[in-house]
């Protein structure tokens, strides 16, 4: 069994799990998020993209109904013994299936959360899981019972954020170094996702952004590579990611000479974050560090973003965003244990210019810990 968790913190975190649907007055829960599975039993697949589900009950009891290859895979990595495959031939309907796994746990009329906000579970997957628990038990939404036990990371979990913040500087090392006039995009990528792999790093949640030219702006992936031109400047959003945890960074170099204009944006792109990163303490709100970010660009002359980060975790694609975020009045209290990343994204009026400094913290019961160790300091190329 390869578990990256003991099996005593495994065994904590169903605990909690089970108090938060007790406290729901749920009966059990029918979990459709990968995370949720990873989280509570190690387990992990891309089987998600069809259909997959993992029910726990509040006596403790688990089964994962899955298809028959991630079976195997569940047997090899996770805590679960009850481990059912349904077959994927033309007439199959797996909420048959699971509702015969539920009558077997005693479910009939009991009160169910499910996780509706997943993406494994589609609008046609979920109608044949409302046909086949009607008259059966009665579902409720319950998509942030385990997402909120998730947002606070253990001590082990945290150990793997801060290998996932060396990872996500060992790429950055290489994009720095690569960035130069004429260097082909693909070949920076390559050395970024090459330093992630080196380092028993795994895929991210979603891909490695790199932009440069008009695409610059663009805060997301596009396909097709360009050479950096003399004067040039490149995008990257990238994270290290460690057993799927991930340190997401974002950076903007240049090459050729900065103007002042260049230096004006990276200077008050700077003085936001770090102003956003100082109100991530204890007790504050995610609201906070919206509107210090956005304070410091106002002044500058520049427009804010609607948003400038947001929560991580352990996630699978198609996203590493594992929200909340940090946008205008959002109430959500900052707690010991968050792993944060605070992207601060400056443009110019005419969106030919930008710069977005970002970088993911600990939220300590003194204020931060920066997941990575390399500066701000910005990087031109001759």
């Amino acid at each position: 069994m390869d578990l990256h968790f003991t099996k005593k913190e495994f065994a904590e975190r169903q605990k909690n799990a089970r108090k938060a649907m007790a406290a729901r007055n749920l009966d059990g829960l029918l979990m459709f998020r990968q995370e949720s599975m990873y989280y509570l039993s190690g387990y992990a697949s891309f089987g998600y993209c069809f259909f997959q589900c993992l029910y726990m009950g509040t006596d403790g009891k688990m089964t994962l109904l899955t298809r028959m290859p991630d079976v195997i895979t569940a047997g090899l990595i996770s805590t679960l013994e009850d481990i059912r495959p349904w077959h994927n031939l033309p007439d199959a309907n797996p909420a048959i299936d699971l509702r015969a796994v539920l009558e077997e746990h005693g479910c009939r009329g009991k009160r169910l959360g499910i996780e509706l906000d997943a993406y494994g579970l589609t609008g046609l997957l979920h109608s044949k899981v409302q046909a086949a628990m009607t008259d059966f038990c009665n579902l409720e939404d319950a998509s942030d019972l385990v997402s909120r036990l998730r947002m606070i990371k253990s001590p082990a979990e945290l150990d793997f954020c801060r290998k996932a913040g060396g990872l996500g500087d060992a790429a950055l090392a290489e994009a720095n170094r690569l960035s130069t006039p004429g260097a082909w995009e693909g070949d920076i990528l390559a050395a970024m996702q090459g330093a992630v792999f080196k380092g028993d790093g795994d895929y991210s949640g979603n891909e490695f952004i790199i932009n440069s030219g008009e695409r610059a702006i663009v805060g997301r992936y596009i396909s097709g590579r360009r050479r950096l031109a003399k004067k040039d400047q490149m995008t990257i959003e990238w994270a290290g990611v460690y057993r799927y945890y991930h340190a997401a960074m974002m950076r903007t170099i240049l090459t050729g000479k900065p103007t002042s204009k260049e230096k004006d944006i990276h200077k008050i792109a700077v003085e936001a974050h770090r102003a956003s990163a100082a109100q991530i303490k204890p007790g504050n709100r995610f609201g906070a560090v919206y509107d210090a970010h956005a304070k410091v660009i106002k002044r500058g002359g520049y427009v804010p973003m609607g948003a400038t980060g947001y929560n991580l975790g352990a996630t699978f694609p198609p996203t590493w965003m594992d929200g909340p975020m940090f946008w205008p009045g959002n109430d959500q209290e900052i707690e010991v244990g968050m792993v944060l990343f605070v992207h601060t994204i400056v443009r110019s009026k005419d969106d030919r210019l930008g710069q977005c400094p970002g970088q993911s913290y600990i939220v300590t019961e003194r204020g931060t810990e920066s997941l990575s160790k390399i500066s701000m300091d910005l990087v031109a190329n001759g």
